[in-house]
């Protein structure tokens, strides 16, 4: 096993900036040990197996469960036609999956995932992604507020523009929008990047304790204890692939996205005085 204060990769990205004090939240995974990285009842499937169905007549429930269904049947593949702008569809998947919605979901899609390959061909509704734990979800048009609420891990990306409050409380993974964000986009942020190839809305990265914020377009204003950072080489590599990955790029280029970083003012807010506090908010 590397030593832990061994240069990597990860330190330049910004990664372990924290100071951790009492019993360390490092956890250690062997790549042999299989069961720390799938469920217990976990279901095989082949992605080669495809099918689809009709949800247009069928209530959330039913739908929700007919993917299980097929699922535990082995298909890896799944189109779901006609959503209807259903609320709670695709929610609490732990498992691999390639599953396609051929519309538009309501609020709270795709929610608790941890592990899906998920493509949505129209729009999505509040909180969609909310506490998504791994895999990739993919978004073609819009997105209303709280997109990749407390998301851990993963890629959630929309490209077109996405509401109020995108990251809320973020813990990890990646969130990339390629149009424009609402106010208050990146609010208590904690961990993980947003990627904004557009515009950014008033108060971005507001009270944010780490983390990254990169922005295409123009800002509106930054939040409290939210100042601008400077860009990494190693920073501009990882954008240019993760980006890719996805069949976007950056209007001038990654080199003239603005990073935003946390000023890490908030960090010891109570220790402060008064007077120190006014200045900080």
């Amino acid at each position: 096993m590397a030593e832990l204060n061994e240069e990597h990769e990860s330190h330049k990205l910004g990664m372990h900036t924290e100071q951790l004090a009492g019993r360390t939240q490092q956890v250690f995974f062997s790549p042999s040990a299989d069961e720390n990285f799938t469920y217990p009842d976990g279901i095989e499937v082949d992605f080669n197996k495809e099918t689809e169905f009709d949800a247009g007549p069928m209530e959330i429930r039913d739908i929700n469960l007919k993917i299980r269904d097929l699922m535990k049947e082995g298909y890896g593949t799944i189109t779901i036609r006609n959503p209807g702008a259903k609320h709670s569809l695709g929610v609490g998947i732990l498992n691999r999956l390639n599953l396609k919605f051929d519309g538009s979901l309501g609020y709270f899609g795709c929610g608790l995932a941890d592990g899906p390959n998920i493509h949505i061909s129209g729009r999505v509704g509040w909180s969609c992604a909310e506490n998504m734990m791994a895999g990739t979800i993919v978004v073609e048009k819009n997105a209303g507020s709280t997109f990749g609420a407390a998301l851990r891990g993963g890629d959630l990306v929309c490209k077109g523009d996405v509401g109020s409050r995108t990251g809320i409380d973020q813990k990890g993974g990646t969130i990339i929008i390629g149009g424009r964000a609402g106010a208050f986009t990146g609010f208590m942020m904690q961990r993980g990047r947003i990627v904004i190839l557009g515009d950014a809305g008033k108060n971005l990265g507001d009270s944010m304790y780490d983390g990254t914020i990169f922005v295409g377009g123009k800002i509106e204003d930054l939040g409290v204890d939210a100042v601008e950072g400077e860009m990494t080489e190693t920073e501009e590599k990882w954008l240019e692939a993760k980006l890719a990955l996805y069949g976007m790029k950056a209007p001038n280029g990654v080199k003239n996205l603005t990073k935003i970083v946390a000023g890490k003012q908030l960090w010891n807010y109570d220790n402060l005085e008064p007077s120190e506090k006014k200045l900080v908010l």
